[in-house]
């Protein structure tokens, strides 16, 4: 008989039971504790090159354009994001693949009881999972990782890394409350990635952040490049599911597949090119327009204006705008390309509820009003005071939300919170067999 025959069988390590247990702590914005933790771990981050992408809205899907572009290169490369859709193992991956939940909780776990046997002051969930990313990807041997900025960006947790560039999305206001009132604000708090004599390329359009952005890069050293000076001409032939795009830069010309639908994935695909573009020069040679053209074709990143076409060929469309500005950009692209549609739509209470909702519910044949999965959720009852007219249902309780809103043959949105699109993507799975899981989307070599 083994030795280990009588012995009781190892808890399965939960990574969502193990974060709850930090959720008391919320979010604080500081980089102190951080620094400690992973200096505790022979500061892991340092065993790679990192880029950070800070911003209000689009980091995220450059963070999954420029990965995957470094993996078809052939580079083993980490990818760190937030939040998730559906499963908190989507935040990590390496080349495209998420950690399993097994993997993750372990990982968590380990650390956290041997930061609690030093003495070391407990980390936010935020936190722990930006250590955890750093030690994932440490010890998977990743080369690069890219690290998508949670909140702001001088004091976020990620910014304990050391990039090797730093790159800055369209900014909006958003997050007002711990960042400022103003897009100059924000934007200062965002150049907080920037460091002295570093790289770094800016995406930003709106005047008051583009000065920001120069005036910090100036204070402190940095070499700032604004995105319109490495991208000398682009033509997009748009579709609904995906956009042909040719490009010119300084360095060569591309002609680039998108798999991420709408005319403001444009700017977030050009800004990943530049950091690509801008690695290569930094030594990473491989980084060439096949790998470029390859990495751009294989990226997916659901929940994006994702298409899911149901079984008896209804399509729901997915999308996590949640802000005035991803609300305006969701907005001209159903201008364009959904015409006629239903809409589900649910928001929290510390969003701009009513001018989000003006965006997207104008063109909506009939709207079902119901309240996201979160303790931060706008009562539904609110949005519908802002609404007239006999094509408004207010359904709290999302299972029959849900059913209410697919009644019916025309195209069916949902929007207003990544909580309710991430919850909507799995009632579907369950009901319908589609979409794929979010975790299993692969953005990298192995894409389909």
């Amino acid at each position: 008989m083994s030795a280990s025959s009588d012995a009781e069988p190892l808890p399965v390590l939960d990574p969502d039971r193990i974060l709850e247990t930090l959720e008391s702590w919320g979010a604080r914005l500081e980089l102190d504790r951080v620094k400690r933790l992973l200096e505790h771990f022979d500061s892991p981050q340092e065993s790679y090159a990192t880029v950070l992408i800070a911003g209000t809205n689009g980091k995220g899907s450059t963070a999954a354009l420029l990965s995957s572009m470094v993996a078809a290169a052939g580079y083993r490369t980490g990818l760190f994001t937030s939040p998730h859709l559906e499963g908190v193992e989507e935040r990590l991956r390496i080349d495209g693949s998420a950690v399993g939940r097994v993997e993750l909780g372990g990982l968590l776990q380990r650390f956290l009881d041997r930061a609690k046997a030093a003495g070391l002051e407990p980390p936010t969930y935020f936190e722990a999972l930006t250590v955890a990313a750093c030690l994932w990807f440490a010890r998977s041997d990743a080369e690069l990782a890219v690290f998508e900025v949670g909140m702001g960006g001088r004091l976020d947790a990620t910014n304990t890394c050391s990039p090797v560039l730093s790159l800055v999305s369209e900014i909006g206001l958003d997050h007002v409350k711990p960042l400022g009132d103003s897009l100059g604000e924000i934007a200062r708090e965002k150049a907080g990635i920037f460091r002295p004599g570093g790289v770094a390329i800016s995406a930003a359009s709106e005047p008051e952040a583009r000065r920001a952005l120069r005036a910090h890069a100036t204070e402190i050293g940095a070499n700032l490049c604004e995105l319109s000076e490495w991208v000398q001409r682009t033509t997009v032939e748009e579709g609904p599911t995906s956009q042909r795009v040719r490009v010119q830069t300084a360095i060569r010309d591309y002609e680039l597949e998108l798999r991420l639908p709408g005319a403001h994935q444009i700017r977030n695909l050009l800004l990943a090119l530049a950091a690509a573009e801008r690695l290569a020069g930094m030594g990473w040679h491989d980084l060439d327009r096949r790998a470029i053209e390859l990495g751009v074709r294989n990226c997916l990143w659901p929940g994006r204006l994702e298409r899911v076409e149901l079984p008896d060929g209804k399509n729901v469309w997915l999308d996590v705008a949640h802000n005035p500005q991803g609300a305006e950009s969701l907005a001209r692209f159903l201008s364009a390309h959904l015409a006629d549609y239903d809409l589900l739509f649910g928001i929290l209470e510390d969003k701009d509820a009513r001018q989000v909702l003006a965006a997207v519910a104008p063109g909506a044949a009939r709207i079902t009003l119901t309240r996201p999965p979160s303790d931060r959720a706008l009562n539904p009852n609110d949005l519908a005071a802002w609404l007239s007219g006999p094509r408004i249902e207010v359904e709290p309780e999302l299972e029959s939300a849900l059913d209410t809103a697919l009644e019916g043959e025309r195209p069916l949105l949902v929007c207003g919170s990544l909580y309710l699109v991430g919850w909507v993507r799995a009632a579907l799975r369950k009901r319908f067999g589609v979409p794929a899981p979010a975790a299993d989307l692969v953005a990298g070599p192995g894409a389909a």
